[in-house]
């Protein structure tokens, strides 16, 4: 797999890519793989919950709960048969203990325009192709890694992306400008391996991504990290929320794009996540995530509880497509989970959530007046300048410990 290609070149097979493979079938939805994933591993096959009349409902969880591997993923639409995030993709291959969890967010504003028409003539965006092939490209390769020795490396996983991009149906566009590209989609993944280390346990990470999709580890002492920096050029968690500035970087397949990765060692047990911007983007912190799922790790009795409650609780604030892949590695089964992080939820209940400013909820999170009843006249006037005096203050105190493994800009790299 060398050699230079022009962009109307074929690309190179990357290993383990089927024979003859003419064209990445996207009609299979979200959930296709050109073949089955090898006996020993555990790949994602959502379940499709759907109303008495037979239509799809805009959202799917998966869970499982397998001797110290407790992996669930959320997906769903914002507007019904129009979302461009694929499903998100969890396997774990148990013979040589790593997996990889990934989210792939389409970009619609670069890829609006349609480039396929299904059998039942619905048509779909260049953002939904490219979601969904470079979702079978992350599966193709992380079947390669896991079974045959291809190393997990950006550049690995960016000859997979490229191969498939390369042979997906395209519709060629007479506009053209800097913000348009063909099946242009972000991804966030984390490739993680079980190594020893002075005889002890620990995870072996690779954040790997493209965009503004964002990878995190989830610890009990220390609470959420985010593992990738947004390819954009504000990098601050809180001005993001407050901004939305373009996306410097995303998989594409017509123009040059770069894989970002780092390695990293974690301790074990962990959580690992990885979410597209409708699960961070709409929140008033960027520790109201981290509340989220813990609040509803809280609530919950199941796996398959929590799923659902992260689900609802999403769908409630988010105005955007959004699916989430977690992976919790090392605990005795969902009551450890759940038990091991509660007091790390005292600490940001005490901090973060009983310090919010009355009206708050009253308001969007861009500091906007949002849904709900009009503030009292007492307290409406002031509202914003004292919500955003909250959120200065409180990702002041939020900040280092979520930016301990948040990787260098770009111009900082030697």
């Amino acid at each position: 797999m060398t050699g230079h290609q022009e962009h109307t070149a074929q690309p190179p097979a990357p290993l383990g890519a089927p024979a003859g493979y003419p064209a990445v079938p996207p009609g299979q939805g979200a959930g296709a793989a050109a073949q089955p994933p090898p006996p020993s591993a555990h790949a994602l096959s959502p379940s499709v919950a759907a109303p008495p009349d037979g239509r799809p409902v805009p959202q799917r969880i998966w869970c499982v709960d397998h001797e110290g591997l407790l992996a669930i993923s959320v997906w769903t639409e914002r507007v019904p048969g129009r979302g461009e995030d694929a499903d998100p993709f969890v396997a774990h291959h148990m013979d040589s203990d790593q997996g990889v969890l990934a989210v792939f967010d389409g970009s619609g504003g670069a890829g609006a325009a349609p480039v396929w028409q299904a059998s039942d003539g619905e048509s779909r965006t260049g953002a939904w192709v490219g979601a969904r092939v470079a979702r079978l490209a992350t599966d193709h390769w992380f079947h390669d890694v896991a079974a045959e020795g291809e190393p997990a490396t950006p550049e690995t996983l960016h000859r997979y992306l490229q191969y498939f991009l390369g042979h997906a149906p395209q519709r060629r566009s007479k506009i053209s400008g800097t913000m348009r590209r063909q099946l242009p989609t972000t991804l966030a993944a984390v490739h993680y391996r079980l190594v020893r280390r002075q005889a002890e346990p620990e995870l072996e990470l690779r954040p790997l991504w493209a965009g503004d999709s964002r990878a995190y580890v989830l610890r009990p002492d220390t609470g959420l990290h985010v593992l990738t920096r947004d390819h954009t050029r504000e990098s601050d968690a809180l001005e993001l929320l407050r901004t939305d500035p373009p996306m410097t970087n995303l998989v594409c397949a017509d123009r040059d794009f770069a894989i970002d990765g780092q390695r990293l060692f974690q301790p074990f047990p962990c959580v690992l996540v990885s979410a597209t911007d409708g699960f961070f983007g709409y929140v008033h912190t960027p520790a109201d995530f981290e509340n989220l799922l813990l609040s509803t790790l809280h609530e919950a009795g199941t796996v398959e509880e929590w799923a659902d409650l992260i689900r609802r609780a999403v769908q409630a604030c988010t105005a955007d497509d959004a699916s989430l892949a977690l992976v919790a590695l090392g605990y005795h089964g969902f009551k450890h989970l759940r038990e091991q992080f509660a007091p790390r939820l005292d600490e940001l209940t005490a901090r973060y959530v009983r310090t919010r400013p009355r009206g708050l909820d009253r308001l969007s999170p861009g500091g906007g007046a949002g849904p709900g009843p009009a503030a009292a006249p007492d307290d409406s006037a002031d509202l914003p300048a004292r919500v955003r005096t909250w959120q200065d203050s409180t990702w002041h105190v939020y900040r280092p410990g979520y930016e301990t493994h948040l990787p260098p800009a770009l111009e900082e790299h030697a």
